[in-house]
């Protein structure tokens, strides 16, 4: 069974020289714009099972890849097509509402992915232990942090069974601990027929997790193939781009190294005072830092 399937897909964007542009090219009906493309011409054919790497620079259109397949972004152009329930994880911020609670945002987020309510409760006392935030579920989840969150999202969209799973970056929010957890939960689902769609910096995490890796470039597919021919592809590109870059002179006179400074001294004060290591809760101080050369 095909789960997902691109062919010559693309997204671009309307870019105005000035804001009051996209006005007139309504009433002049003539265009005022140049067209930016964020993603040309994808192709990719992915099975019940399979787990695709993407990886890239920032800006290489990594995440708006992954949207397009999670269907909260249209492309421009091109064909998308997607069976099957899907559950992603993508920006942090974005699926839970700020003033509800975890437990509040947990049975929405598990209703909105087509969970019967009955499903949905028997499933709650899972995805709060798994999630492992304690009390904190029955908190505004405007009060998490970035970690806590993440916990909570991989936590349902892992618990809905999903067949088709996409991650963006989210694994690197979490602490090592959480991390091979949520390594480990993506394995099973993995191995249980889910298909994964897997996006990080972590070249580790891509190349423990995918067979197949596609490499982006400035919005164009580079390369696409097993996982270590590709990653180690990127590697040595961005060796080679990194080796060819002028060395950066240091600071100070043209032509030699300046001499390398260190920290003396450092201390508070209030405002014309000495020093001193007490104020009070919104008092004015001043940092004073003394430098000196070796």
């Amino acid at each position: 069974m095909t789960v997902v399937r691109l062919r010559e897909l693309c997204k671009g964007y309307r870019q105005y020289a000035r804001p009051l542009d996209s006005l007139k090219e309504v009433l002049l009906r003539r265009p005022l714009h140049t067209n930016v493309w964020a993603l040309r011409g994808v192709n990719i054919e992915l099975e019940r099972g399979q787990h695709l790497g993407v990886i890239g620079d920032n800006g290489a259109g990594k995440s708006t890849l992954l949207k397009l397949i999670a269907g909260t972004l249209r492309p421009s152009s091109g064909s998308l097509e997607v069976n099957g329930r899907v559950s992603a994880i993508l920006e942090l911020g974005t699926g839970f509402h700020p003033e509800f609670s975890g437990v509040e945002n947990v049975r929405m987020a598990c209703t909105m992915r087509g969970m019967p309510q009955r499903s949905v409760e028997a499933k709650l006392p899972e995805i709060i232990e798994f999630s492992e935030l304690g009390d904190a579920v029955s908190r505004p989840v405007k009060t998490y942090s970035s970690g806590m969150y993440v916990r909570l999202a991989f936590a349902v969209a892992t618990a809905v069974e999903p067949e088709l799973l996409i991650v963006d970056e989210a694994l690197s929010v979490g602490d090592q601990h959480f991390q091979k957890k949520s390594l480990d939960r993506i394995r099973q689902l993995v191995g249980a027929g889910t298909t994964l769609v897997f996006c990080s910096h972590n070249l580790y995490q891509v190349k423990s997790l995918c067979r197949r890796v596609l490499w982006l470039d400035r919005g164009r597919p580079r390369l696409l193939g097993p996982a270590d021919e590709v990653v180690d592809a990127y590697l040595d590109s961005t060796r080679a781009r990194d080796a060819a870059k002028p060395a950066v002179a240091p600071s100070g006179q043209a032509g030699s190294p300046a001499s390398p400074a260190r920290i003396l001294d450092a201390s508070l004060a209030g405002e014309g005072e000495s020093s001193r290591g007490v104020f009070a809760h919104g008092e004015q101080l001043q940092v004073r830092v003394r430098l000196g050369s070796e």
